[in-house]
């Protein structure tokens, strides 16, 4: 069935219109938006898709596909932040955002479905929050740009939901193209589109969930970023961005406390490995990533310590089979890994994978290639 069928069944009328808006994957730059850091996400073909439908009575009715529930019925004169309310509060706080910030909308009826894997931290809830936001400023006439369309998604998250997250995910949800990478200072949110042709060049980027759930809001995630914070403050800048890898030796020096010192050290190196990446790219030598992938997960593993046992495996059993370079992507936790690999070792990486996983007597993890796809778009 369709969403427009969907939408049909559940509300008795036809919607005005379909929506999507995709999960990413991000390639370099983890724990760095919130930082006013650079990143480097790329917009993954699964998509959230949503049929949706203006009211004027200032009714929201949201209902998901993926959920086992009912339709949940808001007024938006009535919205809390942090009042609960389930996945609905994703589409309720992109309401309660717009409506904050003196948009005139006045309620929705919606209908959504999507294909991004939910904890595998490749952005499903930025998918629903932003497919959101575009139906509401498409129906509601707001003529509002994508950045602002990402900024007010993610203050969904972070003021409604409770999740203190960066924007990269909106903003690549939001921004990206097909056949690119975004390549985002999260400062002032310029952005470029950096060719990432890998099937010309005989590559894949895998994507490996490994089946472990991971729940940003649950304090670990707010836990680095009030580390994060603490080292600017004790290093008298405003931000982490403001610290220059060549300063990064004198700045550790200057911290006395030894967990936001391997904070700091995470952010500043890993804002110069997406340096790094970019001039590989811009050079054309998109193998020359790999190392610098792997890199980033000795990064986040050892100084971030966001990665876990699973995603440790995947980045060693590839390395060991012939990948050229793995990272964790995403929150961490659980979630997910990428690894880059010559097309035609897909397999013998893949199998390598599967058969650590089955060793250690693991779930199986769901493989699949990264893709780098459109933004968001309205469709029907």
């Amino acid at each position: 069935m369709s969403v427009e069928e969907r939408f049909r069944e559940l509300y008795g009328y036809d919607p005005e219109g379909v929506w999507a808006a995709p999960g990413r994957v991000n390639l370099i730059g983890e724990y760095t938006d919130f930082n006013d850091g650079f990143v480097m996400p790329l917009a993954l073909p699964h998509t959230a898709v949503a049929a949706v439908a203006r009211r004027t009575d200032g009714v929201l009715r949201v209902h998901s596909a993926g959920m086992d529930q009912g339709v949940v019925e808001l007024s938006a004169d009535s919205l809390v932040p942090r009042a609960g309310t389930g996945w609905a509060a994703y589409p309720a706080g992109v309401l309660w955002a717009l409506r904050e910030a003196g948009h005139p909308v006045t309620g929705a009826d919606l209908h959504l479905d999507s294909t991004v894997p939910t904890g595998a931290g490749l952005s499903s809830s930025a998918a629903v929050e932003v497919v959101t936001a575009l139906a509401l400023n498409d129906l509601h006439g707001l003529g509002l740009p994508r950045e602002e369309l990402a900024r007010l998604a993610q203050r969904a998250e972070n003021a409604f939901v409770g999740v203190p997250c960066g924007i990269m995910d909106q903003m690549a949800s939001a921004c990206c193209t097909e056949g690119h990478a975004l390549y985002l200072d999260t400062r002032d949110l310029d952005r470029r589109q950096v060719p990432f042709d890998l099937a010309a060049q005989g590559l894949r980027l895998l994507v490996v969930d490994t089946r472990v759930k991971h729940a940003l809001g649950d304090g670990a995630y707010a836990e680095r970023r009030a580390g994060c914070e603490a080292g600017a403050r004790a290093l008298g800048v405003r931000t982490l961005r403001e610290v220059e890898y060549a300063q990064l030796p004198d700045a550790l020096g200057r911290l006395a406390d030894a967990t936001v010192r391997r904070y700091v050290r995470h952010v500043v190196s890993d804002n110069h490995r997406v340096e790094r990446t970019i001039a590989l790219l811009d050079a054309g030598d998109i193998r020359g990533v790999g190392p610098v992938l792997t890199e980033g997960h000795a990064s986040l593993r050892d100084d971030l310590q966001v990665s876990c046992g699973e995603l440790d495996l995947v980045v060693s059993s590839a390395n060991a089979a012939g990948a050229l370079g793995a990272r964790m992507t995403g929150g961490g936790f659980g979630g997910s890994a990428i690894v880059l690999v010559e097309s035609a070792d897909e397999g013998t990486v893949t199998k390598a994978v599967l058969d650590a996983f089955a060793a250690a007597g693991h779930t199986p993890p769901r493989v699949f290639p990264a893709v780098p796809s459109a933004g968001a778009r309205r469709v029907r």
